[in-house]
């Protein structure tokens, strides 16, 4: 079925699927005039080489036909002559009978003594043929005579054996055995003649032109004598058998096809992969190194062009043949580069390598014809995507194995965290971590491509996002459960969060100092997608240590729940402070194993979870004993800012408990001078009606009127001055009042 017709309107409709793409047209273009013209070079080497083939089958056919009709015309008139002198010569028959008996006897004695002498010759010939085999990169002084001596030993061998075949069976098999050293000889030759022709290059780098030169003249003779006995075998189908078997040529004819020519091109072939193959094994655990020492091709081919190329024919093209080959052998030593999955860091080299190469063969004036199929299919670039797949496979295998091993380590919690050389909390997954980063950086960074280098840390990106959320939601998981089933987890939670918040801070340092380190090695239109990318990675690294804080602050609020659910209830009067400020305490205790930067962190995430808890529970609280109360807060407020001072100076803390001060004024502040305080409160805080509110009427010094005469006051007052939130939330934001109802059934 003829495959549909396909318009050039549709073949640019799925170039152009969405407005995006015109901005790819140039692009689009440069890539289609780019296959366009490799096509069109293959195209027209493809049609160069059939035209060359059919031009030189056709002349060969021609010449080939000549020599056959002139042959046959030959052969033709002999035999006119031949059957002439019959009827002139009364006495030619038994002229021609004499004459045959005669040649019959000459040729008897040549064959009985060449019989009796073959052995001799043997020796001699094995003799020569075992010197010059015996160094193989030797001068080889004998060749000639070797294959002279061995080629009219087979020219006897042939005649002989085509004579027997009308003697009987034990005579034939006689000869044979006879001429079983003789043909063990030529095979001896022929193996000595290709392990020459395969070490071509070595022979004349051993100095010795002159053995490839003889070499080539045995092939040549060969290859002439092939001819030959073809063309004779094609007489004797085209000409009648009585007539061609009156030539002693066609009798004797029994020769072998030796192919030597093909059979030489075949085994250069063969000795270029096999030096390929040596390299390759060389290095095959290092593919590196292996393209690093592929400079020996740029060696040879000058060696072949300067000195091989001068001992062969014009008529052979040694030179495009080596070229062709050597180019067709690395492309396959190429792809079994790439078959054997190498690191990531390898697809980089193998781009640059082939870079260097096509320069290097154009600096050698290699026509490209002759470097066809390009490596790897002319897809080079298609290394960069398998690098970057590979570097996506390879962040994501190591990046599951190390969370799989440190999620584990975080859930168990079977030893205590480890510490690092600075005596901090942490864990060997940050340092592995960027060490696997590293080692892929420094690769992309090694291309000299600032476009690899943004994708590369773009996929570093998604790694390191994909790892801060799953240690997000294992923390999170954790602190659930820690909450919801207290006796099922396992102890430890808290020094672990440090643990993991050190290892954040400890990789956003890391990721910033990469930073620096690639911003100067990249252009602008690459520094700002690095820079983006790198700083979001640095984001998440915060996020997941303030998570960790947090978490640990949770822990310490879940277990201080039995005492803050009593604050401001009856047990409170009587002080429950120093308990909860023990308990922070002892959770404190680990605050050399922090980075000081979360330690300060940590210290003023503490401080407003502690006032956030004590500031609600007073919202909540169903009366107040005044003036017991503000007494006790005073205390309280004394102790808790006693213990913040071994972590803040005190000027510092101040600030933070200006909150408590105002909530306080407010509390001992009579009836009338109720709204002076608020005043000062609203100022800062925002008018906070529900809160204050509610705690004028859990004050135990105001009845239910006074509470509301103070409260319509302030209503009023907040109406009349349009007092409204403050532009930045304070704490009071994060105060959850209860409704009247809730309060009322908590007493």
């Amino acid at each position: 079925m003829a495959a549909p017709q396909v318009s050039a309107a549709q073949a640019i409709g799925e170039y152009l699927q969405s407005p995006d793409d015109l901005m790819k047209v140039s692009a689009f273009r440069k890539k289609l005039e780019k296959e366009k013209a490799s096509i069109d070079a293959r195209l027209k080497s493809g049609v160069k080489e059939q035209l060359d083939a059919t031009r030189e089958g056709l002349t060969k056919l021609l010449g080939t036909r000549n020599n056959v009709q002139v042959i046959k015309e030959e052969m033709q008139t002999v035999d006119r002559m031949c059957s002439d002198p019959q009827n002139v010569v009364s006495t030619f028959d038994q002229i021609s009978r004499v004459s045959m008996v005669h040649r019959n006897f000459e040729q008897t004695e040549e064959m009985v003594n060449n019989l009796l002498e073959i052995n001799s010759k043997l020796d001699v010939v094995e003799e020569l043929l075992d010197a010059d085999s015996g160094n193989i990169l030797g001068p080889a002084p004998n060749l000639l005579p070797i294959h002279f001596h061995i080629n009219r030993l087979e020219a006897f061998r042939n005649q002989t054996m085509h004579q027997a075949k009308k003697a009987s069976a034990a005579s034939r098999q006689k000869l044979a055995r006879m001429f079983e050293r003789l043909n063990k000889l030529i095979e001896d030759f022929e193996t000595y003649i290709m392990e020459l022709a395969r070490n071509v290059l070595p022979l004349v780098r051993a100095g010795y032109p002159q053995v490839v030169v003889k070499l080539v003249k045995i092939v040549e003779l060969e290859a002439r004598e092939d001819e030959k006995a073809i063309a004779i075998r094609l007489v004797k189908k085209a000409a009648k058998m009585d007539a061609a078997s009156k030539f002693k040529s066609m009798q004797a004819n029994a020769r072998i096809i030796k192919h030597y020519r093909s059979k030489a091109t075949k085994v250069i072939s063969d000795s270029i992969k096999a030096s390929f193959d040596e390299a390759y094994a060389r290095h095959q655990r290092d593919p590196g190194a292996f393209l690093n020492g592929l400079g020996w091709i740029y060696q040879d081919l000058i060696r072949i062009e300067s000195d091989v190329v001068p001992c062969f024919p014009p008529s052979y093209e040694i030179h495009a043949f080596y070229i062709k080959e050597y180019h067709r052998t690395l492309n396959a030593t190429l792809q079994r580069v790439i078959d054997s999955e190498p690191e990531a860091s390898i697809m980089l080299d193998l781009h640059e390598w082939i870079k260097e190469y096509k320069k290097s063969m154009k600096e050698l004036n290699v026509a490209p014809e002759l470097l066809d199929p390009p490596l790897l299919g002319g897809e080079e670039q298609n290394l960069i995507e398998d690098y970057l797949k590979l570097i996506v496979k390879k962040l994501d295998e190591w990046s599951a194995n190390l969370m799989k091993t440190e999620i584990q380590e975080f859930t168990t919690r079977s030893e205590p965290p480890e510490m690092d050389s600075d005596g901090l909390y942490g864990t060997q997954g940050a340092v592995i971590l960027f060490q696997m980063v590293n080692q892929q950086i420094d690769a992309a960074t090694e291309s000299g491509q600032g476009a690899i280098l943004a994708r590369v840390v773009g996929e570093v990106n998604r790694v390191m996002r994909s790892t801060q959320d799953q240690w997000t939601k294992v923390v999170e998981a954790e602190l659930k459960k820690q909450t919801e089933k207290p006796e099922e987890i396992v102890g430890g939670l808290a020094e672990y969060c440090i643990a993991l918040a050190n290892d954040q801070i400890k990789s956003a340092d890391n990721t910033e100092a990469l930073l620096g380190r690639l911003e100067p090695l990249v252009s602008e239109k690459y520094r700002t997608p690095i820079n983006e990318k790198l700083n979001d990675a640095i984001d998440g690294n915060l996020d997941v240590a303030k998570k960790c804080i947090q978490t640990f602050i949770d822990i310490i609020l879940n277990d201080l729940k039995p005492a803050t659910k009593q604050l401001f209830q009856l047990p409170w009067y009587e002080g429950i402070m120093e308990q909860i400020v023990l308990t922070m305490r002892d959770y404190m205790a680990d605050q050399s194993y922090i980075n000081p930067s979360l330690l300060e962190l940590l210290v003023e995430y503490l401080l407003d979870a502690f006032l956030v808890t004590y500031l609600t529970a007073l919202a909540n609280c169903p009366k107040l004993r005044i003036p017991a109360a503000t007494a006790r807060i005073k205390e309280d407020i004394s102790t808790v800012f006693s213990f913040f001072s071994g972590f803040k100076p005190a000027k510092e803390l101040e600030p933070y408990f200006e909150v408590v001060e105002m909530i306080l004024a407010m509390l001992e502040a009579s009836k009338s001078m109720a709204f002076l305080s608020f005043w000062a409160f609203a100022k800062v805080h925002g008018p906070c009606i529900p809160f204050v509110e509610g705690l004028m009427k859990a004050r135990g010094d105001f009845d239910r009127s006074a509470a509301n005469e103070v409260m319509d006051s302030i209503k009023r007052k907040v109406k009349d001055e349009g007092i409204t939130d403050p532009p930045e939330p304070t704490i009071m934001k994060k105060i959850t009042v209860q409704s009247t109802l809730s309060r009322f059934l908590r007493t």
